[in-house]
C-alpha cells in the first residue's frame, strides 16, 4: 500500500536535511538515490537499476545513472555541473533503450537541484533541494499517486485493449468461451487495475504471486488464479488458518464480482507468457470511460479490426453532461466560495443526486459523470478545509469526510458483458478518484470490500418499468437520466427491436416512421409525469429533428406531457480520433415536463468542430430558436400562387424498361425506328452527375414495337412477369399494360428538376431546367412550367435553410420531399418589381454555370464548396440577397435568422389558414 502523503513529506523533511550540502557524485549518488525513493516508500531495487549499459546516440557505450524500464531516466552530476547539459546526455541515451524501456520521466540533479520532465506531457519544473517539500505532488508516479489527463485516444488505452484481445483469443483456441470467459476477462481486468494502484498490496503484487508462485508451463495458474478469487471473494475473518501467507495478503473484494463459481481455465505457457505480458502494462493509466468500449471489442474479431473505432469520447460526453448539470454544479460552487457553510450544504446536495442511464452499455456516460462528481466534492473539500491544508495539518480519516459515491450511478444495459463491464468501470473510476483524494488530502485508503457498488441492471430498459426496476436500491427520483441510446432507423431494427419499440409507443399516431430512439424519449417523459424535477437528455440521431419524425415524436411529448427543451446542440458529427469509424451525425436534446426561461442552444459552423452557444428563449423540436411548432405532411402549397411541384414518373419495372447508354445506343443503331421511343432518363443523381441513362418510353409507341424488336418484347415480358408476381394488387393490375410506366407523370412543357436527395456540404440546391423530351424518374421533384423566380426561390440560400431544418435525411444527405419541404415552404409576397430582380439574379445563377457544364463540368463540380467558381459563388451571393429582399427590406445575417424569420411566417400562414376554414365552416 502506498505511503500517506502526510508520511511522505517527514520522510522528505529528514531527506533534505541529510543531504544539504553534499557535492560528490560518484561518491554518494547512488546512495541519494536509494535514500530518494525511499521517502515514497519504495525499495529502489525492485523499481530501478544502477548503471545500466547502452549505445549512446553517437554509437558510443555509455552508462544511464539510473533506469527505471518505462518510468523514469535519472542522470545525476555533482554540484554545481550544468543541468541543461546533463539533460541533452540522458537524451542520447533515448535510441539505445527498447520501446518498453523509453521512459515518461526524465530526471536531472546535482544534489543541491532537481530538473523533471514530463515528456508525456510536454512540461519541465526546475527546483532546489530544499524546496522538495512543495513540489512532492510531481513525483506521486513513484508511490502510485500518478495523475492522467485522458485523451480520446490514449495509447495506454488502446495497448491495454490489445494485451486482453490477445488473452481473449488465446483462451477461445484453448475451448474456454462464452459467459466464463466473459467474466472471467472482467475479473482479470479489476485484478491488473489493482495490482497498479494499491488495492493490491505491495504494488505489484499480483504481478509477482504469478511469476514466483505459478510453472511456466502454466499447469497450475488456472487452479492458483480460481483459488486467488476465491480469496477475493472471501472476508478475511473467514480464511482458513493454514492460507498460505501469499494468498491471505490479498484483500476481500466482495461486490459480487468474483462470487460466482467459473469453470477452471486451463492455462499454457503461452497464455501464461501473455498474461505477464499484460500485468507489465500500467493499469492505473487508463481511462474507464473509454476503455470500458475498448473491453468490449476485444470480444468480437471483426470490431478488434477498428480498435477504438466505436467508444463514446469523452469530449461528446461531456457536451451532454455539461449542460444536464454539471455546468450549473461548476458555477453554483463559484458562487459560494469559501462561505464554509454554503459549501458544507453544496456538498450534502452533490451526495444526494441519482444518475440513470437506460441504455448505459459500457458505462461511459455514468463513469464522466460521476468523475466529475468527485471532482467536485474533491475542490469543495479544499475550500472547505484550505486552513488545514494550508497549514499542512494531518488528515487521518480524509476517507471518512466522503459523501459522493457510486451508489448514485443507476444504468439499465441489455447486454450482459456490457453490464459487467459498466460495473467494474465505475469500481476503478472510483478507486482513481480516491487517489486524488490521498494527493489531496495526504491520506491513502481503498473502498475495500465493495459494500458500495453501482445498481446496473442486466435488463431491457423498453420493457421494464423504470419507476421500480431497481427494487428496495430504487431511490425517490432519479435527479437525472441521460445516455445514448441506440440509434436504429425503421429499416435498420430488428424484428425484436420493432417490438420492443411498438410496445412503448402504443396508441401514437405514426409511430411506424420513428427510430429506435425514440423510446427512449417517451419512457423518459412517462416518468417524468411522477417525478416533475427530473431533467432527461440523450444523444440521438439528428432524424428526430428533422422531416416527419418531429411531428410524430415531439408532437407526443409535448401535447400529452408538456415536455419543454431545456438545451439542445444541433447536428454535430459523433467522432473520434480512430481510424475506421463510422461518422454519424447526431444532436442532444435536453428537456424536462417544467420550463426555464432562458435555454441553451449550440450551433456548429463546422458539424466536424467545437459548437458556439446562444442563450434564446425557446427551442423548438427542429433545435431553432422559435415557437413549438409541427411541420406536417400538407397536400398542397401553404403559400398562395406556389406552383405545383409532384415526384416524376414510376416505372413500377424492376429495372426492365431502364437502358444503360450501351444499350440504348446499340438499340437505336440496330433498329433506327425505336429512336423516338428511348428517352434520356433523369433523377436527382443524373442531373448532379451529368449521368446518362435511358428508359424505353412506349407511352405512344407503336404495338409493333413490342413484338418485333428482340430486346424491347424481352423487357416488357420479364416487366409483366414481375408485375404479376407482385404481392400488391395495385402492381398486379399493371401488368395489362407492362409496356407502359407503372405511374405517368411527364410534363409536356419545360420543367424544373429537383433532386430528392443531396450532399448535407452544398451550400445550394443543384436544380435545373428540363427539356420535357427528357423523362424525370420517380428519384426526382418537378415543377412543370417553372419560372426564373421559382427556379430563384428553390436554388437561394433562404430555401437552404428552410430544407436544412425541416427535410429527413437519407444518412447525411438532405432528403428533400414535396409535402413537408416544398408544400410548408413559406414564399414570400412579392412585388412585381422584386420578382423580376430575382429573375434577373437567377438567369445570372444559370449563365455563370452554363460554360462549365459545356466543357464537361457537372453541378457536382459547381456546387462542391472547394470547387465553386467565384463567378458562380458572386452570381449566388446577388441571388441570396435578392430573395432576402423579398422577405424583408433588410438582409439576414446569418442562417439561424432567415430560419426564425420562416417559422414565424409559416406560423402566420398556418394561422391565416385554420380562420379561413373556420370561416368556411361558419365557426369562430
Amino acid at each position: 500500500m502506498p505511503l500517506s502523503w502526510n508520511e511522505i513529506r517527514i520522510r522528505a523533511t529528514a531527506f533534505v536535511k541529510e543531504w544539504e550540502g553534499e557535492k560528490n557524485e560518484r561518491g554518494e549518488a547512488q546512495t541519494f538515490w536509494n535514500e530518494f525513493f525511499n521517502v515514497f516508500g519504495l525499495p529502489r531495487k525492485r523499481l530501478a537499476s544502477f548503471e545500466q549499459a547502452v549505445k549512446k546516440i553517437d554509437g558510443h557505450q555509455g552508462f544511464i545513472d539510473l533506469l527505471w524500464p518505462g518510468m523514469l531516466l535519472v542522470e545525476h552530476k555533482s554540484l554545481g555541473k550544468n543541468l541543461e547539459r546533463a539533460e541533452g546526455q540522458a537524451l542520447d541515451y533515448f535510441p539505445g533503450l527498447k520501446d518498453e524501456e523509453l521512459p515518461r520521466y526524465v530526471l536531472v540533479s546535482d544534489f543541491a537541484h532537481f530538473r523533471l520532465y514530463d515528456l508525456e506531457e510536454d512540461t519541465h519544473s526546475e527546483f532546489p533541494l530544499a524546496d522538495l517539500l512543495n513540489h512532492l505532488d510531481e513525483f506521486g508516479f513513484i508511490a502510485g499517486y500518478q495523475r492522467r489527463t485522458f485523451d480520446e485516444q490514449d495509447p495506454v488505452n488502446v495497448k491495454a485493449a490489445e494485451k486482453m484481445g490477445v488473452l481473449h483469443d488465446q483462451f477461445e483456441v484453448a475451448g474456454y468461451a462464452g459467459h466464463d470467459l466473459e467474466v472471467y476477462l472482467v475479473r482479470l481486468l479489476f485484478c491488473l487495475f489493482a495490482d497498479d494502484t494499491g488495492i493490491f498490496s505491495p504494488r505489484g503484487a499480483l504481478e509477482d504471486f504469478l511469476e514466483t508462485r505459478t510453472r511456466e508451463d502454466g499447469s497450475d495458474l488456472g487452479g492458483m488464479l480460481n483459488q486467488l478469487f476465491h480469496v477475493l471473494n472471501t472476508p478475511v475473518e473467514n480464511r482458513q488458518r493454514t492460507l498460505d501467507e501469499q494468498f491471505g495478503a490479498f484483500p476481500y473484494v466482495n461486490g459480487a464480482l468474483f462470487e460466482e463459481r467459473l469453470a477452471p481455465a486451463a492455462f499454457s505457457s503461452s497464455m501464461r507468457t501473455a498474461l505477464l505480458d499484460a500485468c507489465s502494462l500500467d493499469w492505473g493509466g487508463i481511462s474507464p470511460a473509454i476503455f470500458g468500449s475498448l473491453f468490449q471489442s476485444v470480444m468480437d474479431a471483426e470490431e478488434r479490426r477498428h480498435l477504438g473505432a466505436h467508444y463514446t469520447s469523452e469530449r461528446n460526453i461531456l457536451k451532454l453532461i455539461g449542460p444536464l448539470f454539471l455546468d450549473e454544479l461548476k458555477a453554483e460552487l463559484k458562487k459560494v466560495r469559501s462561505n464554509n457553510e454554503a459549501l458544507r450544504r453544496f456538498h450534502i446536495k452533490l451526495a444526494a443526486l441519482h444518475l440513470l442511464d437506460p441504455a448505459c452499455g459500457c458505462g461511459n456516460f455514468l463513469v464522466v459523470a460521476y468523475r466529475e462528481l468527485r471532482k467536485l466534492e474533491i475542490e469543495t473539500l479544499r475550500r472547505i478545509y484550505k486552513k488545514e491544508l494550508d497549514n499542512k495539518e494531518p488528515f487521518f480519516e480524509s476517507s471518512s469526510l466522503l459523501r459522493v459515491s457510486v451508489e448514485q450511478c443507476f444504468g439499465i444495459e441489455i447486454e450482459e458483458f456490457p453490464a459487467k463491464i459498466a460495473q467494474v468501470a465505475l469500481w476503478l473510476v472510483d478507486h482513481q478518484m480516491n487517489l486524488e483524494v490521498a494527493a489531496a488530502f495526504g491520506e491513502y485508503f481503498t473502498r475495500l470490500p465493495l459494500t458500495r457498488t453501482a445498481h446496473i441492471l442486466n435488463e431491457n430498459a423498453l420493457r421494464v418499468d423504470w419507476n421500480a426496476a431497481f427494487g428496495d436500491d430504487q431511490p425517490d427520483s432519479f435527479d437525472y437520466i441521460l445516455g445514448n441510446p441506440p440509434f436504429g432507423g425503421k429499416k435498420e431494427q430488428s424484428a425484436d427491436q420493432k417490438a420492443d419499440l411498438k410496445s412503448v409507443l402504443r396508441g401514437i399516431k405514426g409511430a411506424g416512421v420513428l427510430d429506435f430512439v425514440t423510446g427512449w424519449y417517451v419512457l423518459a417523459a412517462k416518468y417524468m409525469v411522477d417525478h416533475s424535477e427530473t431533467v432527461t437528455a440523450f444523444v440521438s440521431t439528428n432524424s428526430i429533428s428533422q422531416g416527419e419524425q418531429v411531428g410524430v415524436l415531439w408532437n407526443e411529448l409535448f401535447n400529452r406531457y408538456d415536455a419543454k427543451l431545456h438545451f439542445a446542440h444541433r447536428t454535430f458529427r459523433w467522432t473520434n480520433k480512430a481510424k475506421g469509424q463510422a461518422a454519424v451525425h447526431v444532436v442532444i436534446e435536453g428537456f424536462a415536463l417544467f420550463d426555464r426561461p432562458g435555454k441553451r442552444l449550440f450551433e456548429y459552423d463546422d458539424i466536424a468542430g467545437d459548437p458556439h452557444e446562444r442563450m434564446v428563449s425557446n427551442i423548438n423540436p427542429y433545435l431553432v430558436e422559435g415557437n413549438d411548432i409541427f411541420i406536417g405532411k400538407r397536400s398542397k402549397p401553404i403559400s398562395p400562387g406556389a406552383p405545383p411541384m409532384s415526384y416524376g414518373s414510376m416505372p413500377i419495372d424492376n429495372g426492365n424498361l431502364v437502358l444503360q447508354p450501351e444499350e440504348a445506343r446499340r438499340l437505336m443503331t440496330d433498329h433506327p425506328e425505336t429512336t423516338p421511343y428511348v428517352r434520356l432518363y433523369y433523377g436527382g443523381k443524373e442531373l448532379i452527375n451529368g449521368l446518362e441513362r435511358f428508359c424505353l418510353w412506349l407511352k405512344d409507341g407503336p404495338p409493333s414495337l413490342s413484338r418485333t424488336v428482340p430486346l424491347i418484347r424481352t423487357r416488357v415480358q420479364a416487366n409483366r412477369k414481375y408485375r404479376l408476381s407482385s404481392g400488391r394488387e395495385a402492381t398486379n393490375r399493371l401488368a395489362a399494360l407492362p409496356a407502359r410506366f407503372g405511374e405517368i407523370r411527364q410534363p409536356e412543357i419545360d420543367y424544373l428538376l429537383v433532386p430528392k436527395v443531396s450532399s448535407m456540404t452544398r451550400e445550394y440546391l443543384p436544380s435545373g431546367f428540363c427539356d420535357p423530351c427528357i423523362i424525370a424518374s420517380g428519384s426526382a421533384l418537378i415543377i412543370p412550367g417553372a419560372s426564373l423566380f421559382d427556379f430563384g426561390m428553390l436554388t437561394s440560400a433562404m430555401h437552404m435553410a428552410w430544407m436544412r431544418h425541416v427535410a429527413g435525411r437519407m444518412k447525411s444527405d438532405y432528403q428533400y420531399s414535396v409535402r413537408i419541404v416544398y408544400n410548408n415552404f413559406p414564399w414570400p409576397e412579392a412585388t412585381a418589381k422584386q420578382k423580376e430582380t430575382v429573375e434577373k439574379a437567377a438567369q445570372a445563377v444559370l449563365d455563370a454555370r452554363q460554360p462549365f457544364l459545356e466543357s464537361g463540368s457537372t453541378l457536382a463540380d459547381l456546387y462542391d464548396p472547394l470547387a465553386m467558381p467565384p463567378v458562380l459563388v458572386k452570381a449566388h451571393t446577388a441571388l441570396d440577397k435578392a430573395v432576402d429582399r423579398c422577405y424583408r427590406p433588410q438582409s439576414f445575417p446569418n442562417e439561424a435568422g432567415r430560419v426564425a424569420f420562416l417559422f414565424k411566417r409559416y406560423e402566420a400562414l398556418t394561422n391565416a389558414l385554420f380562420a379561413e376554414e373556420v370561416k368556411k365552416k361558419g365557426g369562430k
